[in-house]
């Protein structure tokens, strides 16, 4: 799964890895939480924006706001299979820029938190899917949920899943909004090689949401 990220890079870099025509304006992120607001990166026609959405799917249809705390992830092997998902696949997808992610390794009664992140230095790109939900009060609020998959040799050592990391060869296909057809992003969601991932653990002040800085990413003793 993926329950806390990063997104600490320069802007410029970000606007050039995910073709932005803008400089966003972001304050760089070292525990992004569920529920918080989050960049992602979506296409309107042939030009990319980046907005800030509410981690946590709420689907339309859902009858209150705490839907989406139970949806910070979607499994991408049944994306079409699943009510909340299946439209927002077809017609709302997007990426969400990362520097890194976090997971938790369970060693006995404790879990210790590692940090994930490219060994190239580059930003990650997270296939995530978004929905519009109308609040009571008549207004829309957007959230999203990042995509799962199996987890590659690397982090089977700590969990199980881990998220979808695009190659930005690949982002083009996943923001297209004439592909409508599920099963033509399926290879998209194979487990980002190994070999182009490195990772450390990290102290359990990441654990609280309310720890937001670089120390939060810095190595501790293994």
């Amino acid at each position: 799964m993926c329950g806390r990220f990063t997104l600490h890079f320069p802007v410029e870099l970000l606007a050039e890895i995910f073709g932005l025509p803008d400089f966003p304006g972001l304050v760089p992120r070292y525990n992004i939480a569920p529920t918080q607001a989050a960049a992602v990166v979506r296409s309107t026609g042939k030009v990319r924006g980046l907005d800030l959405l509410r981690w946590g799917l709420v689907p339309s249809w859902a009858k209150d706001i705490s839907a989406g705390s139970r949806m910070i992830n979607a499994r991408s092997e049944s994306l079409p299979d699943k009510p909340a998902f299946r439209n927002a696949v077809r017609f709302r997808r997007c990426i969400v820029p990362a520097s890194g992610f976090y997971e938790w390794k369970p060693e006995g009664s404790r879990k210790i938190p590692y940090y994930i992140r490219l060994s190239d230095g580059a930003p990650m790109g997270f296939a995530a899917i978004w929905e519009a939900w109308k609040t009571p009060q008549g207004s829309l609020l957007e959230t999203f949920a990042i995509l799962t998959t199996s987890a590659n040799p690397l982090i089977a050592t700590i969990h199980d899943r881990m998220p979808v990391i695009l190659h930005p060869d690949t982002f083009g296909l996943w923001l297209d909004q004439d592909v409508r057809d599920p099963k033509q992003l399926q290879l998209l969601y194979l487990p980002y090689s190994a070999d182009l991932l490195i990772l450390h653990p990290v102290s359990t002040r990441v654990n609280s949401p309310r720890n937001d800085d670089p120390a939060c990413i810095e190595p501790t003793p293994s």
